[in-house]
């Protein structure tokens, strides 16, 4: 059973686009979250560092630094691993690709201007699709790779 273009922009192109708005302004919400608290704790330091000469609170404000200077090295640990700022970026290029690609079938300009234009929009979407999945599979491949290589490195450093 074929599926018709209503169908198909309904239940896969609308769908799709949507997916992509939706996981890159969460991204982007995140990544701007997790940074706003980084850049924030980061330039805390220098400030507290300046109170370590006061008598009486060497001690807690040595702790607060060190305190400080862990949440910002976490910080940026998680945004590496979670990639929210690469994530945004991908998930809006994909999400303004197909979006371009239905504007221009229902304006029925190049490439959609010729025959068969709903077979080549299918065409020109899943290709869309596969090559966001497929970079999306590689990156978590590496990703994987690099973290191996890290976890062998802390438990054998002559690796």
């Amino acid at each position: 059973m074929a599926m018709g273009e209503a169908e198909y922009f309904e239940q896969r192109l609308d769908d799709q686009i949507i997916w992509y708005e939706k996981k890159s302004a969460a991204n982007q919400a995140a990544y701007k979250r997790l940074r706003l608290i980084e850049i924030i704790a980061a330039a805390s330091i220098p400030l507290l560092a300046g109170y370590t000469q006061v008598s009486g609170y060497e001690t807690g404000v040595g702790l607060a630094i060190g305190i400080i200077g862990l949440v910002v090295a976490v910080l940026a640990g998680v945004m590496s691993l979670y990639r929210f700022q690469e994530n945004w970026n991908e998930y809006r290029a994909s999400a303004e690709s197909l979006k371009q690609e239905k504007y221009l079938y229902l304006t029925r300009v190049e490439p959609y201007d010729g025959d068969q234009p709903f077979e080549l929009l299918v065409q020109r979407v899943e290709a869309l699709l596969k090559s966001e999945t497929t970079g999306w599979a590689q990156a978590m491949r590496a990703a994987g790779a690099a973290d191996k290589a890290a976890r062998e490195h802390a438990t054998d450093p002559t690796r």
